[in-house]
């Protein structure tokens, strides 16, 4: 059941890190060439597209099979497996953290400032938002790196 469970985290978190890749090397930057009054309602749009049911489920997965893994007692439970997964988990946890205290308060106030001009809008959001996205795509990765290292151990 442990080599189950860490392989639904490797599966979860690959996916996840995947997007959160792509989103860092191609939806930006494609997003960086619009105009402000284009930028502001694409990234409006984008908001609201992505929390769907199966963004969060991947979103909750890189957690919970990672914790789960560490729950259910192994064949193969060497400590080096233990410390991989438990690092993994603490990256996905951090790139959890900061999506929550970084990137969804700007959503929000992206969502709410429909009555600003646009400049003034994106001026407030692109560079923290992406900063953000930057530490939140590379701790995933790092997470995807470690979990893949703990199944291959």
């Amino acid at each position: 059941m442990a080599d189950l469970l860490l392989a639904l985290a490797v599966i979860a978190t690959g996916l996840y890190a995947g997007f959160m890749l792509i989103f860092q090397t191609g939806v930006m930057p494609a997003l960086a060439r619009l105009s402000d009054d284009r930028f502001v309602p694409a990234m409006r749009r984008i908001n609201e597209e992505v929390p769907r049911p199966v963004f969060l489920a991947v979103f909750l997965a890189v957690v919970v099979f990672p914790a789960a893994a560490l729950a259910v007692p192994g064949e193969d439970g060497s400590a080096t497996r233990t410390w991989l997964v438990l690092t993994a988990l603490v990256c996905a946890a951090l790139n959890h953290l900061v999506t929550i205290v970084g990137n969804v308060p700007l959503n929000k106030a992206l969502a709410s400032s429909e009555s600003s001009p646009d400049p003034e809008v994106r001026a407030g959001f692109e560079t923290r938002w992406n900063r953000y996205h930057r530490i939140r795509t590379a701790l995933i990765l790092g997470a995807f790196v470690l979990l893949v290292g703990a199944a291959l151990n």
